[in-house]
């Protein structure tokens, strides 16, 4: 390293002043390299000046590359479409069709059309220009200073191009300069003391001011402050904790003992983590079975059902449970088997998975907190009136609260909280008042009732913790000294 960092001051007695970028390419080393040898230089003292430089540009990424060369993922599904149109079903079977599908409909370039039965996608121009691939071309060049921050950051999103930050140093000469570097001593010993050339040595600074090393410990997590928070404010409040220990449920319990329909979308793959081993469950109530798939197909108990051929073939099909609600129909058709009915109030948190596309507010795996009430004779005010007093609680009294379609749930309220940072309101929950057809299957008295809500863990701790983006709390690019020295949770009781 001594012979490196001779060689980086006898550059420097050349030029003046000269970048460590310039210098790897001088000397032929890694920059990284370079960077070791200017710290060996500035420990024997002022024999250089040094100052810090930062220059950011942005790279394409793997996947621009491939729209450099094949075209953007819009573009490529816009030409895939023929003049009268193809099925949605069959578009969505291109590589990159979901991104590309949602991309050119946004751009007008395509029409969505369900007049025919079938959904069809259709052409609504007949020539594009493709910006996305002009725009990397123009970035991989390194010509895009005439690109707008908004298109950046969008393809920054998109994961087509990435930021790259430099850091290098710019050296002049210092004050003690010289192109040798002069042995530092490390130790006083009694024969430098004895002699007295200890006064013409230089020594190697001791850096008092370092710290020892920290100690290595477990932390709690921002979510693990708040998700007690909430646990005692629900025991407070007099509930009782499901158990929530099986990620992995059957489609009978997580859809269909929730009256929602066989063909609904959120039972489609794209929204859905399905199971592939093992691919199904077959062991469920068979009279409550037959129920469900009654109300289902023919209606009954004062409802028409859904008029369709129900199959237990999608009944049966294993998945990762979407919410907790499945964990509260278990709950629900229990406690419909005792002789007595007897209220009770419920509730669980714990993580549920969603093929959602990640972004600022969205996770594909995240925290459910989910509350139960059954008792005679409940009804919508009974509902706002408890939600209130749960967020109340935490001092949050900037609530909203949005009518809402859910199958399982009517009437149905989307729950909406003012968030400062962001500056608008951010959905963080839904509710309502479940339906008869749920419950009656299940055998509850018919002047039961079930008010229930479902709430996000994530984005009231982006809330109380003052976090814009639901990245930096979740997901590999946290920052664990922001784990180490988060602060205490108060909800402000």
């Amino acid at each position: 390293m001594s012979d490196l960092s001779e060689k980086v001051l006898e550059e420097l007695s050349k030029t003046e002043p000269i970048d460590t970028l310039e210098l790897a390419k001088v000397l032929q080393q890694d920059h990284q390299k370079i960077v070791g040898a200017l710290k060996s230089i500035e420990a024997h003292g002022d024999l250089v000046s040094v100052e810090t430089l930062i220059s950011k540009h942005f790279e394409v990424t793997e996947e621009g590359k491939h729209i450099i060369d094949n075209g953007s993922h819009e573009a490529v599904l816009f030409q895939a479409i023929p003049t009268g149109g193809i099925l949605h079903a069959e578009v969505m079977k291109l590589p990159n069709a979901k991104v590309g599908f949602s991309k050119a409909l946004a751009a007008g370039w395509i029409q969505l059309d369900k007049s025919g039965g079938a959904p069809v996608v259709k052409k609504k121009v007949t020539t594009i220009e493709d910006k996305v691939r002009k725009h990397l071309v123009q970035i991989a060049s390194g010509n895009s200073s005439d690109l707008n921050d908004k298109d950046k950051q969008d393809y920054k999103k998109r994961k087509l191009i990435h930021e790259i930050t430099i850091k290098s140093f710019l050296l002049r000469k210092g004050p003690d300069f010289c192109v040798k570097l002069p042995k530092l001593e490390t130790d006083l010993t009694s024969d430098m003391i004895a002699s007295g050339n200890w006064k013409t040595l230089k020594f190697k600074t001791y850096n008092l001011d370092a710290l020892g090393s920290s100690l290595e410990s477990g932390y709690l997590h921002p979510l693990l402050k708040v998700r007690a928070e909430f646990r005692q404010i629900f025991l407070e409040m007099g509930f009782t904790e499901m158990p929530t220990n099986n990620f992995v449920e059957n489609s009978f319990w997580n859809f269909d003992a929730l009256f929602q329909p066989q063909q609904h979308p959120a039972r489609d793959a794209h929204d859905t983590f399905f199971i592939s081993d093992p691919k199904i469950s077959t062991n469920f109530p068979s009279k409550y079975l037959e129920r469900v798939k009654t109300v289902h197909s023919v209606g009954g108990y004062g409802s028409i059902g859904y008029r369709y051929n129900w199959k237990i073939e999608e009944a049966q099909k294993n998945l990762l449970r979407t919410h907790t609600t499945a964990v509260s129909a278990r709950m629900l058709y229990k406690l419909a088997q005792e002789k007595n009915f007897k209220p009770m109030k419920l509730f669980s948190i714990d993580r549920v998975f969603r093929n959602e596309t990640l972004d600022a507010t969205h996770l594909a795996e995240f925290h459910q907190i989910e509350g139960v009430i059954a008792d005679y004779n409940l009804n919508l005010g009974n509902l706002i009136g408890v939600i209130s007093e749960f967020f109340k609680k935490m001092n949050i009294t900037q609530l909203e609260f949005k009518p809402a379609y859910n199958p399982y749930t009517e009437p149905s309220m989307e729950i909406f909280c003012f968030h400062p940072g962001l500056k608008k309101w951010i959905e963080i929950g839904n509710s309502g008042v479940f339906r008869p057809e749920m419950l009656l299957p299940m055998g509850l008295p018919e002047n039961v009732n079930v008010i229930a809500w479902g709430l996000s863990l994530e984005r009231p701790t982006m809330i109380k913790y003052g976090f814009n983006n639901i990245r930096d709390l979740v997901g590999p690019k946290v920052d664990l000294d922001m784990v180490q020295k988060n602060p205490l949770c108060r909800l402000d009781k």
